[in-house]
C-alpha cells in the first residue's frame, strides 16, 4: 500500500469516526446514473456523505536523501437541504465536529509528521453553500487539509 493510501485511509478513518457524519467514502464515488450516485451518499434514509481526495503533492528533497511530502487533500460533504430541520445548522455542527477530530489528532494516529503545513493548522473550511448533488439540493461543503510526512 502506497503511503498516500494509508494517509487517505487514516483521513477517511478520522470522518468515520465522528458520530452522525453520514457515509465516508475513501475516494470521490462516481455513477452514470443520479440514483445510482445519491444511493452511495445515502445514510438513515438521507442523503449525507464524504468523500476524500488528494488534489496536490510537493515533494522536496532533504539533505539526508529522503524527501518531505506535503500533500493537500480535499474533504467534500453533502447533506440534503431541509430548511423546516435547519440542516444548515447540522451542517456546520458537522464541520465543527470534523475541525475538533483532526485538531484531536495532528498525526492522524503516527500517518503523517504533521497537519500543520505553511500556517495553516488542520481542516480548512474553503467555500460551503447550496449544492445540487445527485439530483438533490444540498449542503455542500469543500474542506481542506494539509498534511507533511517524510519518505
Amino acid at each position: 500500500m502506497s503511503q498516500s493510501t494509508t494517509v487517505r485511509t487514516a483521513i477517511a478513518n478520522v470522518l468515520g469516526g465522528i458520530p452522525d457524519i453520514g457515509r465516508v467514502h475513501v475516494y470521490e464515488r462516481y455513477a452514470s446514473k443520479a440514483s445510482a450516485l445519491k444511493a452511495l451518499y445515502v445514510w438513515q434514509g438521507q442523503l449525507r456523505g464524504w468523500h476524500v481526495r488528494r488534489v496536490r503533492q510537493r515533494r522536496s528533497s532533504t539533505t539526508l536523501g529522503r524527501y518531505v511530502v506535503t500533500t493537500r487533500w480535499q474533504i467534500r460533504g453533502f447533506l440534503a437541504l431541509a430548511d423546516e430541520s435547519q440542516t444548515e445548522q447540522t451542517m456546520d455542527e458537522l464541520v465543527d465536529a470534523i475541525t475538533a477530530a483532526f485538531d484531536a489528532d495532528e498525526e492522524l494516529g503516527g500517518t503523517v509528521d504533521t497537519t500543520v503545513v505553511d500556517n495553516e493548522s488542520g481542516i480548512q473550511l474553503e467555500d460551503s453553500g447550496p449544492y445540487m448533488f445527485a439530483g438533490v439540493l444540498c449542503h455542500g461543503v469543500r474542506l481542506g487539509l494539509n498534511t507533511r510526512h517524510l519518505e
